[in-house]
């Protein structure tokens, strides 16, 4: 399996693998760049198909922490793990543990987070053998009330806010009242998004792979549920993304019916051109990372003193830099998640 020629290598500053005969723990940890501080990101769990594709995975994300932490203006560096194994079968007190003590060979160089498949206590194990993690502090969270650690909270308040900033900017409305979106995957994120649209006015349109889930917010939110496909060719003025990435391609593009796009999933684009793709089709893409910063500022901050009230305040500047790149993007005619890119580089290069 090569590293240095794979297409998602970018000069990446330490790719590792970690296996635990025992307690059967296979991981990457990839560290990209750590210009600006230690590398932070999440530490995800997943089922993958194969090893080449957990190696693609955590490329491409580690990549996108660094990105994402220089776009929100965080002294942090870019980072993250996955661990290869199916979380609802394979996760073990002992594998964790395991986990925890393969971060701490890192030095300081990376610090892990919550991330698909796992979770605050899953963490707080591996905080029992490391020092680097983040995200398990009790603390007041961005809404006032108590907060266990969960990102997820921050995250979904930061797409709100570059959500609402990109339908001001190509809808030219200033409001959400009778907006209607289109929500792909409803997970922790994606249901706290929903909620917050919800209270905005929004009429939602939801789909999801766990059917109680979708169950539940047509129930508390009033959303109309469609099949998995549907998502992308219903009559909504934004489709927001809340699932896996790349899912945003050739097939789908097309058949999007909204002019925003703009979610919480990570690496959203399956290739460079559909930047290009969307924009001529008069898309509006909210680049994904700029969007779904909160988490990662909640943990930034966590580092350095967390009070509830700033955090909120830079969660908000995501609206600043969404209308950086916007402005951009105009004046350069070029697309938006290039512009982002461009951004992010003059930052942390």
């Amino acid at each position: 399996m090569s590293i240095f020629s794979h297409p998602e290598y970018d000069q990446h500053e330490q790719i590792s693998c970690y296996h635990d005969p025992e307690t059967g723990l296979q991981a990457i940890i990839a560290v990209h760049n750590t210009n600006l501080g230690p590398a932070l990101g999440g530490c995800r769990m997943w089922h993958y198909a194969s090893d080449a594709d957990a190696l693609t995975d955590v490329l491409r994300l580690s990549r996108g922490m660094t990105y994402k932490s220089a776009l929100a203006n965080l002294e942090l560096g870019g980072g993250k793990s996955v661990i290869i194994g199916d979380p609802q079968r394979h996760k073990t007190p002992e594998l964790l543990a395991a986990m925890g003590r393969m971060l701490e060979r890192t030095g300081n160089r990376y610090i892990a987070a919550e991330d698909s498949g796992t979770s605050v206590a899953d963490l707080s194990v591996m905080s029992q053998h490391t020092t680097n993690v983040a995200g398990i502090t009790d603390r007041i969270g961005i809404d006032g009330a108590p907060c266990n650690g969960d990102p997820s909270p921050a995250t979904a308040y930061g797409v709100f806010t570059g959500l609402k900033t990109a339908v001001q900017h190509r809808l030219g409305c200033n409001h959400l009242d009778g907006i209607k979106v289109a929500v792909q995957g409803i997970g922790n994120v994606g249901y706290r998004l929903c909620e917050l649209l919800h209270n905005a006015g929004a009429q939602l349109y939801i789909t999801d792979i766990h059917p109680e889930r979708v169950a539940q917010a047509q129930a508390e939110f009033g959303a109309v549920a469609v099949d998995g496909q549907e998502i992308y060719s219903v009559d909504a003025d934004v489709f927001a993304p809340c699932a896996l990435g790349a899912v945003l391609n050739d097939a789908t593009i097309p058949l999007l019916s909204a002019k925003v796009v703009a979610g919480a999933a990570n690496n959203q684009l399956a290739g460079q051109r559909h930047d290009l793709m969307l924009q001529e089709r008069g898309i509006l893409y909210a680049p994904d990372y700029a969007l779904n910063a909160g988490g990662i500022i909640d943990l930034y901050h966590e580092r350095i003193g967390h009070e509830h009230m700033k955090v909120r305040a830079h969660i908000e500047t995501i609206s600043d830099t969404l209308n950086e790149i916007f402005r951009r993007s105009e004046q350069q005619k070029r697309p938006t998640g290039e512009i982002a890119d461009q951004l992010a580089e003059e930052r942390f290069r």
